[in-house]
This record gives C-alpha cells, structure tokens and sequence, in this order.
C-alpha cells in the first residue's frame, strides 16, 4: 500500500457520525501531510479465535479500539454481516492502512484518530448505543517495528523516538537522556531485567547523549555480561521498557478496561490479546474483578457483601497462538488473548433519579 493524505481524517459511518470533526476535533486531528512510502501489512495475531468470540454477540457496533492495519475488523465484517466497526488509533500511518484496507465495506467502517484511552470520551458522541463488542490488541505492530525510523527497533538503526502517535509526547531519546539513573533502572527493573537493571541503567547515563536506536543497543549490549547475551538480544527488554514508558500503555489499558466492560450490551464480548507480562496481570486482575462483580468476601464462603455480577469471563485462563501460527508468525508467540462477556444489564434509574 503506497498512499498519501493531506487532508482530515474523517468516518465513514452514516449511521453513528462518529467520524465528523465538528462533534469532537481534538479526537480527530487532522492526518495532514502524511506521506505512505511504505507497507503496513496487519498480520492479525490469533485471527480465528478472535472472530469464533464474536460469533455469538447481538449485531450492532464494536470497538476495535486498536485497529492497526485492519487484520482484526476486516475478519470480522467478512464473517458477521451485523457488525460494524467503529476504529481507534492513535497512528496516523495505521488509520492510513486500515482506511484503505477496510474502504470495501463502506458505511459499515468507522475510523477515529485517538488513543484507546479515550474510548469513554468517544462513546459519549451522539449515536453511541451499548456495544456488541470492544477488541484491543496491544503492544507495537509489526510495521511499526520494521519501520526503522519510528525507533522501536534495536535491529535496525534510527531515531530513539518509539511514540505510536509521533506527532505528540516525549520520545525515548528525551527518557533515556533526561532521567535519573535510579529512574532508569526502576524502569529496566519493572520489565524484566533483575540484577542488570542498575548496571545498564549506569552505563546509558554514561554514554549520554544517545540519539539513535544502534547507539542504545550497543551502550545495552556492552554493559551485558556475555553469558547474559546468550538468553536473546540483551537491549530487548530495554526498548520495550521504554516504548511502554513513552506511550503510556499500562496506564492507557487501565483506562480503557472499565469504560469497554461498562458500555457492552448483555451478549458482548470484551477480547484482549496482550504480548507483556504487565498488560496480561492487568488484564486478568480487572477480568477477575468484573466475573466476581467485585465480591471482596472470602473465597469459598457465600457472598454477604451484596457485589452483582453483570460479567462472565469466556474461558479460564488465556489462549496462545498455535503451533502453526507461531511458525508463520514468530511474534504471535508471546500473544495472550483474554475474553469476558457481559450477562447482566446495568439496573434501570428510578424515576426520582435514583436507581430502581
């Protein structure tokens, strides 16, 4: 896909509106001036589990609240005729890819520039109802990690910038040069890096000013002791620290899991695919809590505490790629998908304004 923009972005629903920039602009800033040189391919990660999940939800809308280069929606509205697809992205080079990509279906595609984060803003527009389903699927995408001068990759060499959104926010280069050396190795720590963390912490201070993703690497590679490096590329776990850092993705999910479970109707399914430990305990521990409707007694004792339960998670535990999708694939293998479906409706207010 080789296309170029210079104009706002805009929906293509005839039936939500949600796409004009007079009803909310600041969540639809214009995509001007981009310029598509290159492919972003979606390469759906665990595609048909998502679309058997979806099987069974009542038509109307759902949310792909990450909708990447399309992969996902476009399964979707291929197998389920009721469905609609109102898209968020905070990629400008996404929302690019998945207009083109999803232009075939017509009014039943809306897309929406603005991270996932901001679901409960968007879903107070006119038009929004209960949704069928919200779809969230996590982490950087593989253009974004093959395209060398967006930063998320410490193969390839080019700015430290990692911003899903480059047009906003601080990039990697002003963490990893502005940041007390405790900072960074708390940041180093809380992704896997243990003992190291503090040694690697001290060596990118040292080496400041870093500009570029192979300076990092190397700074990284040069302060991992060599049977270390044996376990995989010892800067891994640093870029991914740092792209979770300058996007806000913990604190983004946290944001969006309550909003999703709140506005499903009774039959609608909330999936998650997550690729980090820390995304994935998130996910889980607000899954758990919503299937319990937050029931803080005891377990194994009857419920006294008066919690309801509006949700019902759709299989224990989370689901992984195959076998053979990991071989056609390799980075579906960290992917786990989580899904909780809603069973109750939110009580009816009361006439006096209270709740009946």
């Amino acid at each position: 896909m080789c296309s170029s923009s210079i104009g706002a972005l805009e929906g293509h629903s005839t039936h939500l509106q949600v796409g004009r920039t007079d009803l909310h602009p600041l969540l639809d800033p214009p995509v001007g001036g981009l310029q598509m040189a290159y492919s972003f391919e979606h390469i759906p990660v665990l595609r048909d589990e998502v679309v058997s999940l979806f099987a069974s939800v009542p038509p109307g809308v759902v949310v792909d609240a990450t909708i990447g280069g399309g992969g996902h929606a476009a399964a979707l509205l291929e197998a389920y005729a009721g469905l609609r697809i109102v898209g968020l992205d905070r990629d400008p080079a996404a929302l690019e890819a998945a207009r083109e990509r999803l232009s075939v279906f017509g009014d039943r595609v809306t897309l929406i520039a603005a991270p996932f984060s901001t679901l409960e803003s968007v879903l107070s527009r006119p038009g929004f109802g209960p949704l069928a389903g919200v779809l969230l699927d996590l982490g950087v995408s593989s253009p974004q990690l093959d395209w060398s001068e967006r930063g998320f990759s410490y193969r390839e060499d080019g700015p430290l910038d990692m911003r899903m959104d480059p047009t906003t926010g601080p990039t990697a280069a002003d963490l990893v040069n502005t940041l007390p050396v405790e900072d960074l190795a708390a940041l180093f720590r809380e992704n896997g890096e243990g003992r190291l963390s503090g040694r690697i912490a001290r060596a990118v201070v040292k080496a400041r000013p870093l500009t570029s993703t192979r300076q990092l690497a190397e700074v990284v590679a040069s302060a991992v002791p060599a049977p270390a490096r044996r376990k995989g590329h010892p800067a891994r776990r640093v870029f991914q620290a740092l792209r979770i850092q300058v996007n806000d993705e913990l604190g983004q999910l946290q944001a969006v899991l309550p909003a999703a479970l709140s506005h499903l109707e009774v039959g609608g399914v909330c999936a998650v695919i997550s690729y980090h430990s820390g995304e994935d305990r998130l996910t889980k521990q607000v899954f758990a809590d919503a299937a319990s409707g937050g029931c803080v007694c005891p377990p194994g004792l009857p419920c006294v505490c008066g919690a309801v339960v509006r949700h019902r998670l759709v299989f224990r535990g989370a689901r992984k790629a195959s076998a053979a999708e990991v071989a056609a694939n390799p980075r579906s293998e960290s992917a786990r998908l989580r899904a909780i479906v809603r069973t109750e409706p939110e009580p009816a207010p009361a006439p006096d304004g209270g709740f009946s």
